[in-house]
């Protein structure tokens, strides 16, 4: 690509909306451009960016014998009420209504669309198992999109969909896209992790994520150094040390004035916060629902998502005016005696703890000396806590917190979909079957951002040969010299001749402009074509090391590695 006329509006200032380093670069370097929140346009570069990877994902699908299929990006309601999810999946759905009144969806995921294809067409497990994929445009309405494209309401993204007869095979279909994924994400040059995931509205039993490592990433993720033990926060088991039983002792209420928080009760009662008990005060659909923990520890939401089997945009909290109607006292005085018209959930430590302080739904007041069974009851929850630094793992290994970004998933989806859609095969015996199923997704578009998360410095972005928009980039000092011009245009030939995707700055610009651009935009190999063009010598350096060396032109061809 000639750059004279190139799209490449790059920027010289940090734009103010960014909030990543990605969003930054990815703005500056001329790649996207906002078009609204959570909407961009991909340029020419960023364009050939997400191509790059798009590329390398159909390799390793096409490799580990998935097939790829487009199915449109409108879909119908019917088939989302026939799986319950058209209610559950909630606002992030974008719902349209065609002109005879008939409603749509933009899809956010396709396993309803997915499992009707399969469940009109194939019909005899002769033909197991599958596995289909697809890339395409995602919409979610985010409530609060964020970090450019890293979290946007719209989308590129790959998912592939498994059928096969038994669990056994579906285990096996399962690894088989682990080893998929192992592949197209080595071969990208991330660094990553793979770790245990909570399966949310998507999935049914087990989950994985793959998490590229990051120090902006969203996603928390735990793991240890001793062990392969490794999962998201949402869904790493806390695993707590049973406290020794004491002697009941009798109750006693305490007059705690304005004293509302933990933080405040453990300073007026001169205790830990272990010793507190506290009530985290919900609202799920029309119930209330108050869950009890530890005062020293926090509710996960994702669990709680999980055991009650309700979408969390159903969840919200208690307003103030709500907790003192359904308590009778103001917030920060709730606890479990007494409760009436509510739903108590109860994690298992609280009941393995003895002589607790908690809430005496008396405003201004708490009781000491509270113990489960004796004093109140609930529904006990095996772990409703988020782990924390200082936690163990399941076999009392030494736990590391890192930060990622979560660029793709794998969900074990059984017969979450096949059944309620009826979608059947004839076994070896002729019975009738519903399909085994799994879900693999990679986020595309997200992947560029973890990309550049990983790979840039103060100049720009630093891209990996693999996915880099072009491989090389030549660099004319003075497009009014002949010589200079002549030698540009003949590498310029060369390398594309050889498979090398080259660029040819052949603008009417400074070098200091031609140079700061050539690293904004991050491409892996560079040739400055200059002074010494009429001896055949050019400059030659890389984007990561940044190390400029005069090489023959005879030479070049053996520089540069993809």
């Amino acid at each position: 690509m000639r750059m004279k006329n190139f799209y490449m509006p790059t920027l010289r200032e940090n734009p103010a909306e960014a909030e990543i380093a990605s969003h930054r670069l990815l703005l500056r370097a001329g790649m996207i451009r906002k078009t609204a929140s959570g909407i961009y346009t991909y340029l020419p570069l960023g364009f050939r960016a997400i191509k790059k990877i798009e590329g390398i994902v159909r390799e390793g699908m096409d490799r580990f014998g998935a097939q790829e299929v487009l199915m449109s990006a409108i879909q119908p309601q019917e088939i989302w009420e026939e799986s319950g999810r058209w209610a559950n999946f909630g606002p992030e759905m974008f719902k349209l209504k065609d002109r005879n009144d008939r409603t749509f969806c933009l899809g956010p995921t396709a396993e309803e669309y997915f499992t009707m294809l399969v469940r009109d067409e194939l019909k005899s497990y002769k033909q197991l198992p599958l596995n289909l994929y697809q890339i395409q445009t995602k919409y979610r309405d985010e409530k609060r999109p964020r970090f450019g494209i890293n979290r946007a309401r719209e989308f590129t993204m790959k998912d592939a969909y498994s059928f096969d007869k038994d669990h056994e095979t579906m285990l096996e279909s399962y690894k088989n896209m682990w080893h998929a994924y192992e592949y197209i994400f080595d071969k990208i040059g991330l660094d990553y992790r793979v770790v245990k995931g909570d399966s949310g509205v998507m999935g049914d039993s087990d989950s994985h994520e793959f998490v590229a490592m990051s120090e902006t990433g969203e996603g928390i993720i735990v793991y240890s150094d001793d062990s392969e033990y490794a999962a998201t926060d949402e869904k790493a088991e806390v695993v707590l040390a049973k406290p020794e039983k004491e002697e009941m002792k009798d109750l006693e209420e305490v007059s705690t004035p304005d004293v509302k928080t933990i933080e405040d009760l453990a300073g007026f009662l001169d205790m830990e916060p272990s010793r507190f008990a506290k009530v985290v005060a919900l609202r799920v659909a029309d119930e209330n629902v108050f869950v009890l923990i530890p005062g020293d520890r926090e509710l996960n939401m994702a669990k709680l998502v999980s055991y009650l089997k309700a979408p969390e945009h159903e969840i919200e909290m208690l307003s103030d005016e709500q907790i003192e109607k359904a308590t009778g006292a103001k917030a920060g005085f709730s606890g479990p005696i007494g409760l009436k018209g509510v739903r108590l959930l109860v994690d298992k430590r609280i009941s393995e703890r003895s002589n607790l302080v908690c809430g005496a739904n008396k405003t201004d007041a708490h009781i000491k000396n509270v113990n489960y069974g004796r004093d109140f009851e609930g529904e006990i929850v095996e772990d409703l806590l988020l782990i924390k630094e200082g936690d163990k793992g399941p076999n009392g290994e030494e736990l590391k917190f890192a930060r990622g970004i979560e660029v793709g998933n794998i969900f074990q989806l059984g017969t979450k979909y096949s059944e309620p859609m009826k979608a059947t095969f004839l076994d070896e015996n002729g019975k009738e079957k519903p399909f085994i199923m799994g879900s693999y997704g990679i986020g595309i578009t997200r992947t560029v951002t973890a990309v550049i998360e990983q790979n840039y410095d103060e100049k720009g972005i630093v891209w990996p040969a693999s996915v880099a928009p072009y491989h090389a980039i030549i660099t004319v000092m003075n497009i009014n010299d002949e010589t200079q011009m002549e030698l540009a245009n003949e590498l310029y030939d060369q390398l594309w001749d050889k498979g090398i995707e080259t660029m040819l700055d052949d603008r009417k610009e400074r070098p200091g402009v031609k140079f700061n651009d050539r690293d904004l935009i991050g491409i892996p190999y560079r040739i400055t074509v200059g002074k010494k063009a009429s001896e055949g010598i050019v400059e030659f350096s890389t984007r990561a090391e940044m190390l400029n060396e005069d090489i023959d032109k005879s030479e070049l061809l053996n520089k540069i590695k993809l």
